[in-house]
């Protein structure tokens, strides 16, 4: 008798400030491909969130650490991220690199491994970020983008693929198809193996 496959858990970041900008658009993509192949997945608006920056006060990384100092809503987040098999992290570029949402976010995560041996060892991560400028080099997306690889490939996680595009106003990155299909399409290989 086969036992059942688990069903993939995947948690979106979304670090915009807009809820319907173009990074939120891209992720949401990303996120109906995951569940059309299968998976579950939760979406979590940075910006709602009460998230203070990293004070470097290094107590989550003392022996018999129980995590981090700052009580806020880092905390259920922590949980969240260790509990999911992906992560998708969505951005805008602000100022030539991802907005103070997302690092903060990704400031805090230092703290993580303060609850579990290695919490970043097999995450599978997508990246989907938005900018103004047409070019991702003058715009600051490399910047990023590199930052993210640069961090995940540190901890040992595996960033699946990145999905990036230029737009302006509000969700106007919907009316780029091709990276619409490129983001569904990382979507699905996100929880796939």
């Amino acid at each position: 008798m086969r036992s059942k496959a688990k069903t993939k858990q995947v948690l979106v970041i979304l670090g915009s400030p807009r809820r319907k900008g173009n990074s939120s658009t891209l992720a949401a993509r990303i996120s109906r491909g995951a569940e059309s192949a299968g998976a579950e997945v939760e979406t979590l608006f940075l910006h709602g969130l009460k998230i203070s920056p990293c004070r470097g006060c290094d107590t989550c990384q003392k022996d018999g650490s129980k995590g981090c100092a700052i009580k806020d809503d880092m905390q259920e987040i922590y949980a969240k991220l260790m509990k999911s098999d992906a992560w998708v992290i969505a951005s805008p570029v602000y100022w030539f690199t991802m907005s103070a949402q997302t690092k903060t976010f990704m400031d805090r995560c230092y703290a993580l491994t303060a609850y579990a041996e290695n919490p970043f060892a097999g995450k599978r991560i997508a990246i989907a970020m938005s900018y103004g400028d047409a070019d991702p080099v003058k715009s600051g997306c490399v910047n990023a983008l590199r930052t993210f690889q640069d961090a995940f490939r540190y901890t040992g996680s595996r960033i699946v693929g990145m999905v990036y595009g230029s737009a302006m106003e509000a969700g106007e990155i919907a009316h780029n198809r091709a990276l619409m299909r490129e983001a569904e399409e990382l979507g699905k290989r996100l929880v796939s193996r």
